[in-house]
């Protein structure tokens, strides 16, 4: 493996940015949204990233910026489940997907908005996994590259592509989806080595994406696990983890002892792969995969959410039946310390077109989280209150 990580850095104000903040950055050739600054290093897989030798730094570009420096304490992250915002070209969401994330974006704002792309944005590559005609039982996905509009419209900042849908349309649709994204603003974290920083506040965080896919860090393998996670530490104040795991399906809600499998595919052991990931340093993991919610615990004091369900499902690609449909925001208050803070579960629902709203009626996501962790996780699981609050079992 590289023992160069790919780093990004990007750091976000935390306030809104000031008109001159905004005509400097933008003649300095920046996409910003309270950005100061980014810097973007070499890639260690040249199929998901733009090639230079493993370990090279590409020069950034660096706004002229004006702010005043904050620091604080505590920084405030919210993560959701997967998003698949339509299947083009005939299965678009209305209007285009203008508003896509309307009904849920007061309940993402935080200083650092995270959720997991699983599919590409870009136009057909003519090299679907699926071929033409597609096989049968096979599906690939995409979204227009526009669609990265609607990601930041709804006020995400970093995408996880560490899954099995990224390369839906191949390397090439990969680097579309990354082009799309780095045009939108949006940071984004999931190849092998790939070490994504942002500094919120003052508070330098590391994202890394893990998946058993080619071309991400690998679940399976902890001894790079820890060893990238404990690269990242080293570097930054907080790591979060992004982690596409275990089996998927409407019976496979609760977390199982030992590896899961799918299809053929070794998904990991969710819970070997999750303490591995906080002895070596992270300080939250966020998983998704499963495409439906699943318990979460405490383990070293940090939290692990093991599956957060499916957050958005436009044009027909995620299943609405059952307790498919429901998913949920994940909301975390961290120390720079790495120390919980506090936490949410704010309920989501996919309405008839896969779009997320409010769960505010039925707490569906929340109350299946609750016994879910009670069944799986009895000594380590979280509470969660009847206002959302996560906090350590007593």
């Amino acid at each position: 493996m590289n023992s160069h990580p790919r780093s990004h850095r990007k750091s976000f104000s935390g306030r809104s940015a000031l008109n001159i903040t905004l005509v400097l950055a933008v003649a300095a050739g920046v996409a910003v949204g309270g950005v100061a600054l980014a810097n973007r290093g070499s890639g260690s897989d040249a199929s998901w990233h733009s090639a230079s030798a493993p370990g090279t730094a590409v020069p950034g570009k660096t706004a002229a910026v004006r702010e005043e420096s904050t620091t604080v304490e505590s920084v405030t992250l919210s993560a959701t489940g997967d998003i698949m915002m339509s299947s083009a070209p005939n299965g678009l969401p209305p209007k285009n997907g203008a508003g896509f994330f309307d009904a849920v974006r007061k309940d993402l704002a935080s200083d650092l908005v995270m959720g997991n792309l699983e599919q590409p944005l870009t136009e057909d590559t003519g090299a679907s996994k699926c071929g033409s005609p597609a096989r049968s039982g096979c599906f690939a996905f995409r979204s227009p590259p526009s669609y990265a509009g609607h990601l930041k419209a709804g006020g995400f900042q970093l995408m996880n592509l560490a899954n099995n849908h990224a390369k839906d349309f191949g390397t090439t649709g990969n680097r579309n989806t990354i082009e799309a994204l780095e045009g939108a603003g949006l940071e984004h974290t999931g190849a092998t080595d790939e070490i994504t920083t942002v500094d919120v506040k003052g508070i330098k965080i590391a994202v890394i994406g893990f998946s058993p896919y080619a071309g991400t860090n690998n679940l399976n393998d902890l001894a790079h696990t820890r060893t990238v996670i404990k690269q990242a530490k080293a570097a930054a104040d907080l790591v979060v983890v992004q982690v596409h795991m275990g089996a998927e399906g409407v019976t496979k809600n609760h977390v199982t002892p030992g590896t899961e499998n799918y299809l053929g595919e070794n998904r990991g052991d969710p819970v070997k792969f999750t303490h591995a990931a906080v002895d070596a340093g992270a300080d939250l993991v966020i998983g998704h995969g499963p495409h439906v919610v699943r318990g979460m615990e405490f383990y070293r004091g940090k939290l692990i959410a093991y599956s957060l369900g499916n957050f958005a499902g436009g044009g027909h690609t995620l299943s609405k039946d059952g307790i498919l449909k429901y998913a949920g925001i994940l909301r975390v208050t961290l120390r720079k310390d790495g120390s919980y803070g506090g936490g949410k579960f704010v309920s989501t629902a996919l309405n008839s077109n896969g779009l997320p709203t409010r769960d505010a009626a039925g707490e569906h996501g929340r109350e299946l989280v609750t016994s879910l962790t009670a069944a799986d996780f009895p000594q380590t699981g979280v509470t969660i209150g009847d206002d959302g609050t996560i906090k350590p079992s007593a």
